[in-house]
């Protein structure tokens, strides 16, 4: 299972792309409700939340997604039960993911010390002992971190690739992400 944090202000590109991808390629997304049952993005799109986050259990999910966007990532950051499940997460070498703002979350938690990671141009200092990579998508061993929302789809099938590389080539074909 795969929780998709989203808070009131969360790019809805970054959020719905790698939930599609992920989707096609057969994984169980859950959206996860942070900031209530309803969930407004920063361009005013409201989502319904599959569960809220106070439903989320602490080491149940294999991997966890950080959408960025404004003030959706301040959202994220400021709720201590998002960075108990990323901990979480982390510690037992699960798969935590962030794009654009949102690797500011990851950085200040700690967790990109000595790891390669991207993220939205101005949020490089957040990145606390990480290496700023200047790329689409980075994998580093179980961090994963993309520069914003024209990296959604890689960001999406690098998610993918990291259960099923296979299907992730196959669901890229389909959607004609490569010719």
């Amino acid at each position: 299972m795969i929780y998709l944090f989203l808070a009131d202000g969360f790019e809805e590109v970054e959020a719905f792309v790698p939930y599609d991808v992920l989707k096609r390629g057969g994984q169980d997304v859950v959206k996860v409700g942070v900031t209530g049952e309803f969930v407004t993005s920063s361009h005013g799109v409201t989502v319904k939340s599959d569960i809220l986050l106070n439903e989320a259990k602490i080491g149940a999910a294999d991997m966890v997604i950080l959408p960025g966007g404004m003030p959706g990532t301040l959202n994220l950051d400021s709720s201590d039960k998002v960075k108990e499940i990323v901990q979480r997460a982390y510690d037992d070498g699960k798969y935590v993911a962030a794009i654009c703002a949102a690797p500011m979350v990851l950085g200040k938690m700690g967790l990109l010390e000595g790891k390669k990671a991207t993220c939205f141009p101005g949020f490089e200092g957040h990145l606390l002992g990480a290496e700023h990579v200047r790329c689409y998508c980075v994998k580093d061993a179980n961090v994963i971190t993309a520069c914003g929302a024209g990296a959604a789809y890689h960001f999406g099938f690098t998610l993918l690739e990291c259960f099923d590389a296979e299907k992730a080539a196959e669901v890229r074909k389909t959607m004609q992400y490569e010719l």
